[in-house]
């Protein structure tokens, strides 16, 4: 009887983890359908040509932007304009369905240009502490240029990296390992 008990109670825990599961992926879809609208409806108001695409991806909301050439100016420099954008479609999100955000926006394929440029940061700075001995302290970054960071110094063995100082002045800083 006992066995029958907990195969009924293993069948309903797997019951409930698909159900949050499934309920975790509808809004993160329902965020990434907020967050095109919003942002159809911003390329509208400037007259922006651009293609909007959804994805979930390690869960959290992924719309990106492609097309135009004017495209360029919503990105901003180093990508200040992005992040703003990124900050009031993640609003305009929470505004619709009351649960803060963590979609990721990115225009223009700035993103992702931008993320092997930090890989080789990353990678370069490493290098340099295991040959000196010395911490590195890289510039301040956003949140996601520092995780992309993080990653990419996790991988050279023999070194790590901790995030210090407040935002918006938060950096890397590089360490060998004792």
């Amino acid at each position: 009887m006992s066995e029958t008990l907990q195969a009924a109670d293993a069948d309903q825990e797997t019951a409930t983890e698909e159900r949050s599961s499934a309920s975790t992926e509808d809004l993160l879809v329902q965020e990434g359908d907020i967050a095109g609208d919003y942002l159809e409806q911003l390329l509208d108001v400037l007259d922006y040509d651009g293609d909007i695409d959804l994805d979930v991806e390690a869960g959290r909301a992924i719309v990106s932007i492609d097309g135009g050439e004017e495209l360029e100016k919503l990105v901003g420099p180093r990508g200040t304009v992005l992040e703003a954008l990124q900050e009031l479609t993640r609003l305009a999100v929470q505004q619709e369905t009351g649960v803060r955000s963590r979609l990721m926006l990115d225009i223009a394929q700035w993103r992702e240009g931008r993320r092997s440029e930090l890989r080789e940061l990353g990678r370069s700075a490493a290098e340099k502490v295991l040959s000196t001995g010395e911490k590195v302290r890289l510039q301040p970054m956003t949140p996601f240029e520092r995780k992309v960071v993080h990653d990419a110094v996790a991988a050279v063995k023999g070194t790590y990296s901790e995030s210090e100082g407040e935002e918006p002045q938060r950096r890397v800083v590089v360490f060998k390992e004792q």
